[in-house]
C-alpha cells in the first residue's frame, strides 16, 4: 500500500499487546438508531468501476442476498447469526475462488483480491443502513459490524491441525486503498492471503500449514485492538508469522524495524492520524521494534523475479530533540520514531503492533516474525489513466500472480532457514 516517509518522495504503497473489548449488547431499554450514513469508503461502492468489478467476478449477489436475509431477521440475535453465517461465508467463497475451486463466476481473473473487498463493503453497509422493526441499539448495531468484519476478513477463520506433523505459518495482507486516486486498484497481498490460506507447503523443514486473515486499512480499527484481537491466540503456536503489505516499486522489502509513529496519510474512509501509535500500556511502548525474520537467508535466495532487499532505513528525531533525520542503518540509541523501515503508514504500524505482541509474549527470541513489503502492483502500458483505463490487463494479472507466487517462496525460505531467530 502507498505509504508516506518523512522527507522521502519515493512512490510505494504500504500499508497493544491486549484484545480489543468487544461492544457488550445494549440493555433492552436502548433506543433504537436511526441508522447512520454509509461511510466515505461504502459510499464508493456507487461508482461504475465498484459495480463492473463484482459483476465480472459474479459477487455482485453477496449484498442484496445478505440484505434479504437481515431483513427477515425479527430479533438481534438472528440478526447476529445472518451475520455470522453470511460473513463466513464471503471469506471462504472468496478463498475457494482464488484457488480455484468452484465457478470463476465471471471474466475476472481467480487471484484478484478486489471482489471480496467490494462485497464486503456492500454487507457493512446493509448493517449500517438496516432499520428494523425491533430495536436496535448504536452498539448492538456496530457489535454486528464488528462480527461482520472478522468472519469475512479470515479473522475467525484460523485453524491449525491438530498434532504436530505440520508447521504452523500465520501471514496477513491488507485491503485496496488510495481508492481516490485509482478506484481500479487491488492490493497484492490481500491477493496472496486468499491464495495462501488453508494451504500446505513444503520446506526444508518439513510441510507447514498457512492460515491468512485481511486487515482493514482504517487507523480507528487499529486503535481499537483489531490486530491484537486476531493475533493473540495464535502466536503462541505458530513456528512463523508475516505481516505483508504493498510497497515499492519493483522490488521486495524485509522491513528490519518498525516505528511507533502516524504520519498522517488518509485512509480509506479519509480519517487521517498524526500520532504516537496507540497501544495498552503505554508507560512500556518502545519506540522501535525489530523483525525476527531470517532476512539474510531470504535475501540470499532466489525467490522470483523481484529483487528482495534487507530495508534498514528509519526516520526519527535523535535523543535529546531536532528535526527528524534518516537513518539508513536504522534507529539510534534513545530516539523518537518518526518512520520505520515501511514508513508511518498502516503497514509499518501493523508490523510494529505485531512484533510488540511477539515481545510482549515473550517470543522475540524463539518465534521469527515481522513485515514483508510486496512490489507496487501496476497496470500494463497504455492502462494508466484511471479515468480510460479498464480495470483489468494481462500484464497486471500476471504481476499480481509472479508478487503472490514470490511471497510464497519467501515464505518457504523462512521455514527452511529452520527456528534461528534474528534480531
Amino acid at each position: 500500500m502507498t505509504y508516506r516517509r518523512v522527507r522521502l518522495g519515493v512512490l510505494g504503497l504500504a500499508l497493544s499487546a491486549a484484545l480489543s473489548v468487544p461492544l457488550s449488547p445494549a440493555p433492552a431499554s436502548a433506543a433504537p438508531s436511526a441508522g447512520p450514513s454509509p461511510t466515505t469508503e461504502e459510499q464508493r461502492l456507487d461508482r461504475a468501476v465498484p459495480r463492473e468489478i463484482l459483476r465480472r467476478s459474479g459477487f455482485d449477489d453477496v449484498a442484496p442476498e445478505f440484505g434479504r436475509a437481515l431483513a427477515r431477521a425479527h430479533s438481534y440475535a438472528q440478526a447476529r447469526r445472518v451475520v455470522v453465517r453470511q460473513g463466513s461465508a464471503l471469506w471462504r467463497r472468496a478463498v475457494e475462488r482464488a484457488q480455484g475451486r468452484g465457478p470463476a463466476g465471471g471474466d475476472l481473473s481467480r487471484d484478484d483480491d478486489r471482489p471480496l473487498y467490494w462485497a464486503r463493503l456492500g454487507m457493512t453497509r446493509e448493517v449500517r443502513t438496516w432499520r428494523p422493526g425491533f430495536g436496535l441499539s448504536d452498539a448492538r448495531r456496530g457489535a454486528l459490524l464488528d462480527r461482520l468484519e472478522q468472519t469475512s476478513r479470515g479473522q475467525s477463520d484460523i485453524r491449525y491441525p491438530g498434532g504436530g506433523h505440520l508447521r504452523r505459518v500465520l501471514l496477513t495482507g491488507f485491503d485496496p486503498f488510495t481508492l481516490d486516486r485509482d478506484i481500479r486498484i487491488s492490493n497484492p497481498s490481500g491477493a496472496t492471503a486468499l491464495a495462501l490460506d488453508g494451504t500446505v507447503i513444503r520446506t526444508a523443514a518439513g510441510p507447514a500449514r498457512v492460515e491468512t486473515a485481511v486487515f482493514p486499512v482504517r487507523w480507528q480499527d487499529f486503535a481499537e485492538g483489531t490486530v491484537e484481537r486476531t493475533l493473540r491466540p495464535y502466536l503462541p503456536g505458530v513456528d512463523l508469522f508475516t505481516t505483508v503489505s504493498q510497497g515499492r516499486v519493483g522490488r521486495f522489502d524485509i522491513e528490519r524495524t518498525n516505528g511507533a509513529w502516524r504520519g498522517g496519510f488518509p485512509d480509506n474512509d479519509d480519517v487521517s492520524r498524526t500520532e504516537t501509535v496507540p497501544v495498552t500500556d503505554p508507560a512500556t511502548q518502545p519506540q522501535w521494534t525489530s523483525t525476527t525474520l531470517p532476512y539474510a537467508a531470504v535475501v540470499a535466495a532466489r525467490t522470483g523475479p523481484f529483487p528482495v532487499y534487507d530495508h534498514t532505513e528509519v526516520t526519527e528525531i535523535p535523543a535529546g530533540g531536532g528535526d527528524p533525520v534518516v537513518r539508513p542503518d536504522g534507529p539510534t540509541a534513545g530516539s523518537t520514531a518518526r518512520a520505520g523501515g515501511g514508513g508511518d503508514y498502516l503497514s509499518n504500524e501493523i508490523a510494529y503492533r505485531a512484533t510488540l505482541l511477539r515481545d510482549r509474549l515473550g517470543l522475540h527470541g524463539t518465534l521469527p516474525g515481522g513485515h514483508v513489503h510486496t512490489p507496487v502492483l501496476v497496470f500494463g502500458p497504455g492502462n494508466t489513466d484511471p479515468a480510460t483505463g479498464t480495470v483489468t490487463d494481462p500484464e497486471f494479472v500476471r504481476n499480481r500472480l509472479d508478487i503472490i507466487a514470490q511471497v510464497r517462496s519467501i515464505v518457504t525460505v523462512a521455514l527452511g532457514a529452520g527456528a534461528r531467530v534474528t534480531g
